[in-house]
């Protein structure tokens, strides 16, 4: 009886890890001045809603990526409602690539990511400067967006993996 809990414990947990893992994400908040390392930074909840509303749209819920969004405003300090906007963009971005996509292939998708990235920024700048009058760092944003997008090809691979090899087994 106990190895059928055990299995159905770890299905579940496999199930659920993307969203685990959004929502680990947008409560760290990691920041890497602590390393020592000045100009690093990534948005990994990014790569998280992309890749997981691309490949597999059922696995995040678009009001779980709501709340997230909300979890993200308030740890980051920003107006309510931004990170949402922005990670709802994101997803409707993943599902046109889905919908318009006949072979998927990952350079593909990899440089979508950076077109979309680069348009949810500058609309998050925006709303962000010209509405709510925050001060934005250009440098640290260009950053951000570099890493990120570089980071998406290497994630991508590991989500595959995960997919793959943990959930495909069991």
């Amino acid at each position: 009886m106990s190895q059928i809990n055990q299995n159905n414990l770890k299905i579940r947990l496999y199930k659920y890890a993307p969203i685990i893992l959004l929502f680990a994400s947008v409560l760290n908040e990691i920041d890497f001045n602590n390393l020592g390392l000045k100009y690093f930074s990534f948005n990994f909840s990014y790569i998280l809603i992309f890749y997981y509303s691309l490949k597999k749209s059922e696995s995040l819920g678009y009001g779980l990526i709501f709340i997230a969004g909300l979890f993200n405003d308030v740890v980051a300090g920003m107006p309510i409602g931004i990170s949402s906007l922005i990670y709802l963009l994101l997803c409707g971005a993943a599902a046109y690539l889905r919908n318009i996509t006949l072979r998927p292939s990952l350079l593909k998708d990899w440089i979508f990511f950076l077109i979309t990235i680069l348009i949810i920024n500058s609309i998050s700048f925006l709303i962000l400067t010209f509405i709510f009058s925050f001060e934005v760092n250009y440098l640290d944003k260009l950053i951000n967006i570099i890493f990120t997008f570089l980071f998406y090809l290497g994630f991508s691979y590991i989500f595959g993996f995960f997919e793959r090899n943990l959930i495909g087994k069991i």
